[in-house]
């Protein structure tokens, strides 16, 4: 079957939904009523979804949960989470609990800047090219004034801006490396405005500079873009206590579990293959609240991972230590957040999670978002230190097998009876519940 289709967004939304179903489900109806269940009631909020992006077909639905009992420098939040792996959203809790008795999170940002970059091309000679940045250095920024106006009067704007030569590395190539402030925004359309118009004023003042002949005026930009690898927009995240503060039901010997947690953070620290799976833990943590506080996870995603490895080798983003007595775990991630602009002013349950938070500025959203991190690295780690991660994640992903399997709910009363005592995987549990069936 040929399932090319031209002009598929030029179709209505309905015919969008009947070309799917025709060209790849056997059962077409069935399709349709499963794509049409899923969308919202009030054919308002359904627009309104259906605009976030192209071609949309239907909602594709995520659990938002909450984990509750986060003390962040003395106040408490509760934390809403957007996921669907088991088990996050409880050890996050857990967690939450566990450090809000032992004096809670202390969480700092250290510094918000973001970066932006004019790249281009240039053959002339590299002292002239700075001799004229120079010059036009205050005419650039100027030409921007209308774009940052609102901006500067919150306390943003354009904080600097560099000539950096980069032909070493590859021939004729330079850039115009620009720092930005943003407040409370994100300001990716903010920042790449600005750029725009910095390359547009560039290519201008080239043409006019009387230093250059007309071979050097030739000057080509490339392309004008943010970057998301923001190493200067970064958030501490840190707990405490004495070591024999740590110890719980499952922690009967506080200074073996902190020598062995601090030992498997040390191994995440050398091993980028234990480092990978570390971090993952962490991002379960960070990308739900990105995710539910409408940011975007993709970008924070990229720039974290790029900042675990600006060492040059991929390593662990939380650290550890035992010193004088005290066990000490923290964590130093750059996160770029807004809580104004984009889907912050436009998903209602965006809204709803922002309300629960407080309606917290973007530096409070960046200490939350760390905290959840290293809140969920924490309960990963006394896990796989004490009793193993798979004891309590397979308890947790027992219901989606047996969502998978429908059981009934005399089955499923079975099946959390006898697993009371038994190891949960995915075999075990089918094996009982066709057992059961027999």
């Amino acid at each position: 079957m040929n399932n090319a289709v031209a002009g598929f967004s030029k179709l209505s939304k309905e015919d969008k939904i009947n070309w799917i179903a025709t060209n790849y489900f056997s059962n077409s109806a069935e399709a349709i009523a499963i794509l049409k269940q899923y969308w919202n009631q009030d054919p308002k909020l359904q627009q309104l979804h259906d605009e976030f992006i192209e071609n949309t077909i239907t909602n594709f639905y995520l659990p938002i949960g909450i984990a509750p009992n986060f003390l962040i420098n003395g106040r408490y939040y509760s934390v809403p989470m957007v996921i669907e792996e088991s088990s996050v959203v409880a050890a996050a809790a857990k967690s939450a609990k566990f450090w809000s008795t032992r004096g809670g999170f202390k969480a700092t940002v250290l510094n918000t800047e973001k970066i932006g970059q004019v790249h281009f091309l240039y053959t002339g000679d590299a002292l002239k090219l700075q001799q004229f940045f120079e010059s036009v250095k205050d005419e650039l920024v100027a030409s921007t004034e209308s774009i940052t106006k609102n901006m500067r009067s919150r306390g943003g704007g354009i904080v600097a801006v560099e000539l950096r030569d980069k032909t070493a590395e590859l021939e004729h190539y330079y850039q115009l490396h620009v720092t930005f402030e943003t407040k409370d925004s994100m300001g990716a359309n903010f920042i790449n405005s600005c750029l725009e118009q910095l390359a547009k004023t560039l290519k201008q003042t080239v043409q006019d500079y009387s230093g250059f002949s007309e071979a050097e005026k030739d000057l080509l930009v490339i392309m004008s873009i943010l970057s998301n690898y923001v190493p200067n927009c970064i958030v501490r995240a840190e707990v405490s206590c004495k070591v024999e503060e740590l110890s719980e039901k499952k922690i009967e010997h506080p200074q073996e579990f902190a020598e062995k947690f601090v030992q498997a953070v040390r191994i995440a620290e050398i091993e980028p293959y234990r480092a990978v799976t570390h971090n993952k833990g962490i991002m379960n943590g960070v990308d739900s609240v990105v995710l539910a506080t409408g940011n975007d996870f993709r970008a924070v995603e990229a720039g974290v991972h790029a900042y675990a490895s600006r060492g040059g080798k991929y390593t662990s983003l939380s650290h550890a230590k035992i010193e004088n007595g005290v066990f000490t775990f923290w964590m130093e991630i750059p996160l770029a957040l807004g809580t104004v602009g984009g889907l912050t002013s436009l998903h209602p349950l965006v809204k709803i999670a922002l309300e629960i938070l407080g309606k917290p500025s973007a530096q409070e959203l960046m200490q939350v978002v760390a905290v959840t991190g290293l809140a969920q690295n924490f309960a990963a780690l006394r896990s796989l230190t004490t009793t193993g991660i798979q004891e309590g994640h397979m308890k947790m992903h027992l219901n989606n097998i047996l969502n998978q399997y429908q059981a009934t709910a005399e089955e499923r009363k079975a099946v959390a009876d006898y697993f009371t005592n038994h190891t949960v995987s995915h075999s075990s549990v089918v094996q009982l519940i066709e057992n059961l069936r027999k």
